[in-house]
């Protein structure tokens, strides 16, 4: 009997689709992701950056996925201590909003829902005495302080992406999928590799479609089939200013519409503000914040500052497009963020699976949940197992961070505090891999500017798919905030060089 290439094929190269392609190779599946952009390229790389149950959401009384989420969150912070990490948020009481024991008791069931054992719990604060009212408005006296967690969305895609590969996943990036068919027990997916122009046509036992915001897109006009579950696309934009607190806590703000805008230390000198929901309806690619949205987000800070934000203090900005499932509802804030699993499929067909909708705190669920539902068309070697394993580099216990930078520090004594932080910040224990023997700044080779030198910049493209500036400056790191026009141009010809001579090479 003809045997399928792979048992899996996932399309879409976001959080869910590395997730499943993740958790499918650890059982022991043959799997193949294919990405027509980079990992994380689109919605995966444009949250808020919060491993969190979603406070907001139980005033939509989704008690279900507040609670699983937060049941994920010291889950995912143990297996990517290097990336996430905890923080505690001040939600001021205003007045003019929701009444203060309306907030005791969300917080209250925020703290009790999810199994909280790490995190420290919910407090009431005076905003009128340093530190943290400090740059408040004088109004706000009182305030409650709770935890969730940082995380490095588009880092967190591509370690789930490296695991799955270590595990034997074959992971194609700039690939993009043309067409799928049902050729009897099998799918017939044919690729194209965007580089080259190339195609090639593969089998699989099932197919995963994890799009995103092109969810439907694939399912209409690649597979040819029809969606019982309707995609709804909304907009999220956040930016970047200067840091507006000296303190290290974050604010989750109360606005007049109903809805909520966190502003939260960034990349250490920057303060991060977002973010939106509008409705959207135009194409993902290349999806920008409006004019609109800038004003929205800085009137909405500035409700609550002794100094206002206006946009002449932005710096940066980036939006993306959140694929969620349409529930009906009339608001795009009040649109469900749990996920929808669509199976088709039986005993004489292939199975597709069609992903819509989710959450970064829940993809670990979301693709244990998506092998469940596939478990009659592909043979597990074992069930679940993704709990407490850590991502590469997350291999040291979730409070020893400080010990992780003072141990790189020592063994290289060379860098500064900020760049051992940074490194171990982003890499964990592959931050030693990474610098390898080297035993002085300049055996790390060219200089980029700000501190990044080719030794990193070789490993995001020998081991972490980068292919661009792009790629290196936005999603495997952020130095697009600390490069010169000067640097980009030096990093740009470097990377077109190096990367030709991969591709020529065969690699």
């Amino acid at each position: 009997m003809k045997m399928a290439d792979f048992d899996l094929i996932v399309i879409g190269g976001g959080i869910n689709g590395t997730g499943i392609a993740r958790d499918a190779a650890g059982r022991g599946s043959k799997v193949l992701l294919a990405e027509m952009a980079d990992l994380a390229g689109a919605t995966s790389s444009a949250s808020t950056k919060l491993i969190h149950g979603g406070l907001r959401y139980l005033e939509y009384y989704e008690f279900g996925l507040v609670r699983k989420a937060l049941k994920e969150r010291e889950i995912l912070w143990q297996s990517v201590p290097h990336i996430a990490y905890p923080l505690r948020f001040i939600l001021p009481h205003h007045s003019g909003l929701r009444p203060a024991w309306l907030l005791r008791l969300g917080l209250f069931l925020y703290d009790y829902l999810g199994g909280r054992k790490l995190l420290p719990a919910t407090k009431t604060v005076r905003l009128d005495t340093p530190p943290f009212g400090r740059g408040l408005k004088g109004i706000f006296k009182k305030g409650f302080e709770y935890s969730d967690c940082w995380v490095d969305d588009a880092r967190l895609v591509v370690l789930n992406a490296r695991d799955a590969a270590e595990r034997g996943a074959k992971i194609l990036t700039r690939t993009q999928c043309t067409s799928a068919r049902r050729v009897d027990a099998f799918w017939e997916v044919t690729l194209r590799d965007l580089t080259t122009g190339k195609e090639r046509t593969v089998t699989s036992k099932a197919l995963v479609n994890a799009a995103g915001p092109w969810v439907a897109e694939l399912l209409n006009s690649v597979v040819g089939a029809n969606a019982s579950s309707g995609v709804r696309l909304v907009k999220g934009s956040h930016i970047v200013v200067p840091r507006l607190f000296e303190h290290d806590r974050c604010f989750i703000f109360q606005n007049g519409d109903g809805r909520i805008v966190f502003a939260i230390p960034y990349e250490t000198d920057f303060t991060l503000i977002g973010t939106t929901d509008v409705d959207f309806e135009q194409d993902p690619r290349g999806v920008k914040i409006s004019q609109d949205e800038i004003d929205y987000l800085c009137s909405a800070v500035s409700e609550y500052l002794e100094t206002p934000v206006t946009p002449d203090d932005v710096v940066h900005t980036y939006s993306g497009v959140r694929p969620l499932f349409d529930d009906g509802e009339a608001d795009a804030k009040a649109a469900t963020r749990d996920y929808v699993l669509e199976l088709e499929g039986d005993d004489t067909t292939p199975a597709l699976l069609s992903v819509f909708g989710g959450k970064i705190t829940t993809y670990r669920k979301l693709a244990e949940h998506a092998l469940e539902k596939l478990d009659p068309f592909l043979d597990y070697q074992n069930d679940g197992w993704t709990a407490g394993v850590p991502l590469p580099g997350g291999d040291f216990p979730a409070l020893g961070f400080d010990q992780l930078v003072a141990d790189l520090h020592s063994n290289y004594p060379f860098l500064d505090e900020r760049f051992a932080s940074r490194l171990c910040r982003s890499y964990g224990t592959d931050a030693a891999k990474i610098l390898g023997k080297a035993q002085s700044i300049a055996d790390l080779g060219e200089f980029f500017g700000f501190n990044l030198y080719e030794c990193e910049v070789r490993w995001l493209i020998d081991r972490e798919w980068a292919r661009t500036v792009e790629d290196i400056v936005w999603r495997r790191s952020k130095l697009g905030l600390r490069l010169s026009e000067a640097e980009f141009a030096e990093l740009e010809a470097f990377v077109a060089n190096y990367v030709a001579s991969k591709l020529s090479a065969g690699s």
